[in-house]
């Protein structure tokens, strides 16, 4: 057939494209899960190649691999994780659970460029996918250890740099606003006074508690399963191929990997990739918090809160000319909201350990590194267009306190409670300030008065107004 050559692998013949570098065993799997147009992405592409490349040299290095074609399988490995052959890595993440397609299609790719380097045309196998290029592996082993090195390579080199600079974002913004008095509110109703700054050094320290919880899943995840094979038990692999491997794969990548504990757990559970995803969920929740927060505070600008002035980055409305909208918080919004549900299919997925192997595997790892990724740009993009340039309207902030009813908890430790709420009841009844009714009732001396209603007063501990606190 035109177009076509003939590959074979262990159950026959397949027609596969002439320019395809990969063979019979991918080609099978592309006409059996036609599911969906999700392909892996090049964080996982990258880790392939990166165990690959690991793989040959250690298995050089040990003599069970004939040093050309192992130099071959190194360059054509170095290639797939520098990202020239993504194109042909086509499966769908929809898959076998154990990822077993993409193992081989990475086999396939890498087997026919080494032999492509060794001067052999495409569809001769000079140099073999599974007796060469996975020797001392599994798709059992391979799939894991991609997951656990993609996901710590794209955390530590994409995500975390993305929250600190929101976090940093966020503390100068609390520092800059520290000097401005505004209303609290809690159940959406008014409270006592606080400072604005308060209000985002509780979002910025949001965020570095993220940090923190991110950072402690790293830990289980620089586990490597590599080196267990099929079940965990290392069948057909050298005694010392894992510890090298993973040895090479930590210089490769410059990140701390190192063998599992025990393979049967590495194999058997996905647990470090559910805690992962917890976090990542954790973080989403605090971001998706803070974005709502900030959305709220600047609603208006004339009839809501509009507390803050938030960038102006794209007309609002369709037919509503000059309306602008909080368009980066809501993107953020629904960045946190998609993190979510991956999280929840990663969690069902990680109930699929059946006895030695997860089944659910390719979209575990498709959706933690989607969550990792939109975290990072959706943080990333947060900071940059919204937070950098949100400005305070102290004018308004402070202009509300003084409306505020919740004003009169200042009074309660000197007047009781039901003589305090009774003059909030009265206060709102009348459409006057506490100030105002506090003042006509002669309820304090003035002097004191003044100071238990002094907005600055209440935003730090103490029962006195001016005289507490320190």
């Amino acid at each position: 057939m035109a177009g076509y050559r003939i590959e074979r692998d262990s159950m026959g013949e397949m027609q596969v494209p002439e320019d395809a570098y990969y063979g019979a065993s991918t080609q099978r799997a592309v006409l059996n899960f036609p599911i969906s147009q999700r392909r892996f992405g090049r964080d996982f592409i990258r880790a392939l190649g990166l165990i690959k490349r690991a793989a040959a040299e250690v298995n050089r290095d040990l003599g069970l691999l004939d040093p050309t074609i192992a130099d071959a399988i190194v360059r054509a490995a170095t290639e797939v994780a520098e990202g020239k052959w993504d194109h042909q890595f086509v499966v769908d993440v929809f898959q076998t659970g154990s990822g077993t397609s993409t193992n081989m299609n990475a086999n396939e790719i890498i087997a026919t460029r080494a032999g492509e380097l060794l001067g052999q045309p495409r569809g001769k196998r000079a140099v073999h996918p599974n007796d060469h290029v996975n020797m001392c592996q599994s798709s059992n082993d391979v799939i894991p250890t991609a997951i656990h090195v993609a996901a710590v390579e794209a955390i530590t080199r994409d995500l975390l740099p993305a929250l600190r600079r929101l976090e940093a974002g966020l503390r100068a913004k609390a520092e800059e606003f520290w000097p401005i008095i505004k209303i609290g509110r809690t159940h959406l109703q008014d409270a006592t006074p606080i400072r604005l700054g308060q209000e985002f050094s509780g979002y910025a320290s949001q965020v570095t508690h993220a940090i923190r919880r991110i950072e402690r899943s790293l830990e289980d995840l620089r586990e490597l399963a590599l080196g267990g094979t099929a079940v965990g038990t290392g069948i057909n692999t050298h005694p010392e191929f894992a510890t090298r491997a993973i040895e090479r794969l930590s210089q490769l990548t410059g990140q701390a990997f190192r063998e599992a504990d025990n393979h049967f757990e590495a194999q058997g559970a996905k647990d470090a990739v559910v805690e992962a995803s917890g976090s990542l969920r954790t973080a989403a929740v605090a971001l998706l918090k803070i974005a709502n927060d900030i959305r709220w505070l600047g609603s208006g600008p004339r009839c809501g809160i509009g507390e803050l002035l938030i960038p102006a980055t794209q007309p609002g409305s369709s037919i509503m000319p000059g309306k602008v909208n909080p368009v980066i918080a809501e993107s953020l919004m629904m960045v946190c909201a998609q993190v979510m549900g991956n999280d929840t299919t990663i969690m069902l997925c990680g109930q699929h350990g059946n006895f030695e192997l997860n089944v659910m595997m390719t979209v575990m790892a498709y959706d933690l590194l989607e969550s990792i990724q939109l975290l990072a740009r959706g943080a990333a993009n947060f900071q940059e267009k919204l937070v950098a340039g949100l400005k305070a309207d102290r004018e308004r902030c402070e202009g509300l306190v003084e409306q505020s009813l919740a004003m009169v908890t200042a009074l309660a430790p000197r007047i009781g409670y039901d003589r305090a709420a009774d003059l909030a009841k009265k206060a709102y009844e009348s459409r006057r300030t506490i100030r105002e009714l506090a003042t006509q009732a002669r309820v304090l001396p003035e002097e004191e008065l003044r100071a238990l209603l002094d907005p600055e007063s209440q935003t730090r501990p103490g029962l006195g107004g001016a005289s507490a606190g320190g």
